[in-house]
C-alpha cells in the first residue's frame, strides 16, 4: 500500500480470533486511507487469542511503508491498555510483571513497541461484537485467518 500520507490519517481496525485458547487462531486488519482500503489476515497454530490480537496490530503497522498518522481501533483492552499503560512498567522491570513473572507474549510486545515509535498513533478501544461495521469486518478477517490454516 503506497500512500501519500502527508496530512491524512490512516484508520486501522484489528481483531484476533482463536478456536480454543490455545488452539488455531487468526488475526485480521482493515486499513483505511480516504476511500482506499486494504484487508490483511493470517493465522497460526497453536496460539492464543491475545497473541492474535497483537498480531493484527503488528501486521497492520508492518504494512505501512513510511511514518504515518494512525488511529488504531481495537476491541482488545489487553492490546489497548498494554501499549498505552502497562508496557512502560514492563520495560522498566526488564519485561517482568509486578508479580515478578515474565510478561506473557513479550516477543510480540517488543515487536509492537519497535513499530509504534515509527508512527503517530492514537489508540481507540471499541466494544467488540456490538455491530460496529469495521470491527465486524476485522473479526471476519480474523476468522478467515483461522480458516486459511485448514486450507493450507
Amino acid at each position: 500500500m503506497t500512500l501519500d500520507t502527508t496530512d491524512k490519517v490512516i484508520d486501522i481496525y484489528t481483531d484476533g480470533a482463536c478456536k480454543g485458547n490455545p488452539g488455531p487462531g487468526g488475526w485480521g486488519a482493515l486499513l483505511r486511507f480516504g476511500d482506499q482500503e486494504k484487508e490483511l489476515f493470517g493465522g497460526e497454530t497453536p496460539t492464543t487469542n491475545n497473541r492474535m490480537e497483537l498480531m493484527g496490530v503488528i501486521s497492520a503497522l508492518e504494512a505501512l511503508k513510511r511514518p504515518c498518522r494512525v488511529v488504531i481501533h481495537t476491541d482488545s483492552q489487553y492490546v489497548q491498555k498494554g501499549i498505552s499503560e502497562w508496557i512502560h512498567g514492563w520495560k522498566k522491570k526488564n519485561w517482568m510483571t509486578a508479580a515478578k513473572t515474565p510478561v506473557k507474549n513479550a516477543d510480540l510486545w517488543k515487536r509492537l513497541d519497535a513499530l509504534v515509535v515509527q508512527h503517530q498513533i492514537e489508540w481507540r478501544w471499541v466494544k467488540g461484537h456490538s455491530g460496529h461495521p469495521e470491527n465486524e469486518r476485522a473479526d471476519a478477517l480474523a476468522n478467515r485467518g483461522v480458516t486459511s490454516l485448514a486450507e493450507g
